[in-house]
């Protein structure tokens, strides 16, 4: 193929990253000038309907896409499962860290980081609780996902950053540009 075969599977984490809360905020301003500010007015004449016609409603697909998202974050850890084992040349396998293990590692940490801490992974662990404390498991995932959600616009650029970098550094070492350094 003259392009990835990506393309395949880029509406989910596409569908995750447009409605998210995070980036609905950057481009509504955008291209919306909304929420407005003081010094800018409201751009258009008729009242504020919500994200009830479209094309805002699909922002709530948004909880649906991160359901979705999760399942891409196991299928990126298990790549990195498969990453650490290299062929022998006897015929077997063997265990080893090469550069293209560490990226697909630190890229499924960024993207990990940055789906636990969405709202709606929030909301599944522990936000439809109404006494959270009770629940050691539920308080723990959602302290967790609630630390991570502090620092979701860090994650979201940065995982973003490595997908693009992890996509790349795949495809020239399959095309054979470059070579995936081996460790050990």
């Amino acid at each position: 193929m003259p392009w990835s075969a990506a393309f395949f599977i880029l509406w989910a984490p596409g569908g995750f990253r447009f409605t998210c809360y995070y980036y609905r905020g950057a481009y509504y301003k955008a291209f919306w000038s909304d929420p407005i500010s003081c010094s800018v007015g409201e751009p258009r004449g008729t009242h504020y309907r919500g994200e009830r016609w479209f094309p805002l409603v699909w922002q709530n697909l948004h909880r649906y896409a991160a359901y979705i998202a999760l399942i891409f974050v196991l299928l990126l850890a298990h790549d990195v499962w498969l990453a650490l084992w290299f062929d022998t040349p006897a015929g077997g396998r063997q265990f080893g860290i090469g550069l293209g293990t560490i990226v697909l590692a630190v890229n499924v940490v960024l993207i990990a980081c940055y789906t636990f801490g969405c709202h709606s992974i929030r909301h599944l662990v522990g936000g439809r609780i109404d006494a959270i404390s009770k629940t050691g498991v539920s308080q723990a995932c959602y302290n967790c996902s609630s630390s991570l959600n502090g620092k979701h616009q860090l994650f979201a650029y940065l995982s973003m950053a490595s997908v693009v970098f992890a996509d790349v550094y795949v495809r020239l070492c399959s095309m054979g540009i470059w070579s995936d350094v081996r460790f050990f």
